[in-house]
């Protein structure tokens, strides 16, 4: 028989507070059409995309997810102190180590909270929100604080007409602690590496290393381009639109509901196309307020969701309590959803 002492953790978990940082220059895709063949027109009706916020020399990953993570921590009412550990889901931070997550609860006033990186691309969210639960019902932090972040213009190709409108910068963050209810859900997730290459880098970095350029892609002035992301859109167009409605119903399931009950749905915001395609097969009825941020904020990945979710909130289009649907889908190809009820 085991010595260990049970963990003495909260009955259930639920989100309690959200915040989110957009940076301050909004990007027109007029200003995309500078450096590629297409229009307005087709971006808007290809993607739904309208604009997108970039990253200024100061707006580094860490400073962003700090602004959104000050944010989330006054919405849940509690101090910086009480945060006992901080997962930070990105792609976009350049240091390898150490994680940038230390550096973000250092600023923030933690109380030597643990903090670490993932590395679960447009899923990360859902995956940093599950990985939260267990923490608070497990016992071995009492609030978590969970950021999504991107700087993905750093990793844009700006040349490529397939990719170079997608995607855009910012941080959401929400704090995740004690409840009395269910107000997480079980997350339905997993992954599926044979698809990997349909979302990936372009360049590996140690291609870099050993000077040779031979087989390096190169720009319309012949310099060395730097690693972007690439993607074969229709492959992913196709699993999102098939499979992620498949992933997004067992979620339901797993919580017990059915469409009807829902007030939300919050997916990832990877292309209009795809969230309206969700939403027949799913059959929601009219009255779930379904997020449509990627108008005006763009792909940011792991930040996608949590700055959709602050958003409906600002604007009164969602409320406090609300039964919201979430599910997150990108490279790997990795997904992760669940149903939350709203902070």
């Amino acid at each position: 028989m085991s010595k260990i002492k049970p963990s003495k953790g909260a009955p259930y978990a639920r989100i309690l507070g959200v915040g989110g940082y957009r940076p301050t220059r909004v990007v027109p895709n007029e200003v995309i059409l500078e450096r590629i063949d297409s229009s307005d027109e087709w971006i808007r009706s290809r993607s739904g995309i309208e604009s997108r916020h970039w990253a200024g020399p100061d707006e580094t990953v860490a400073a962003m997810s700090i602004e959104a993570a000050g944010k989330a921590i006054a919405d849940a009412g509690i101090t910086a102190e009480r945060i006992g550990a901080v997962v930070v889901s990105t792609v976009s931070h350049f240091s390898q180590t150490p994680a940038v997550a230390t550096e973000i609860a250092d600023k923030l006033g933690t109380d030597k909270a643990a903090a670490f990186d993932i590395s679960a691309g447009c899923a990360g969210f859902g995956y940093g929100l599950t990985l939260a639960k267990g923490m608070v019902v497990e016992g071995s932090a009492e609030y978590v604080l969970v950021i999504g972040v991107e700087r993905l213009s750093d990793l844009t190709d700006l040349e490529d007409r397939a990719t170079a409108f997608l995607f855009g910068d910012g941080a959401g963050a929400v704090v995740v602690g004690p409840s009395q209810e269910p107000a997480i859900g079980p997350t339905v997730w997993g992954s599926e590496g044979d698809k990997a290459d349909t979302i990936r880098q372009t360049v590996p970095w140690d291609r870099f290393r050993s000077g040779d350029t031979s087989e390096l892609p190169l720009d319309r002035a012949g310099n060395v381009k730097f690693p972007a992301i690439t993607q074969e859109g229709q492959a992913v167009f196709r699993w999102a639109v098939f499979e992620m409605a498949k992933v997004a119903k067992e979620a339901l399931d797993a919580a017990g509901l059915t469409p009807d009950d829902l007030d939300v749905f919050i997916p990832h915001q990877a292309n209009v196309r795809i969230i309206d395609s969700m939403v027949k097969t799913l059959k929601l009825p009219e009255h779930v307020t379904v997020a449509r941020d990627i108008r005006t904020t763009g792909n940011t990945s792991a930040a996608s969701i949590p700055l959709a979710m602050e958003r409906l909130l600002a604007t009164g289009e969602a409320k406090s309590g609300d039964t919201a649907l979430v599910i997150g889908f990108g490279a790997g190809l990795v997904y992760a959803a669940t149903v939350v009820t709203l902070p």
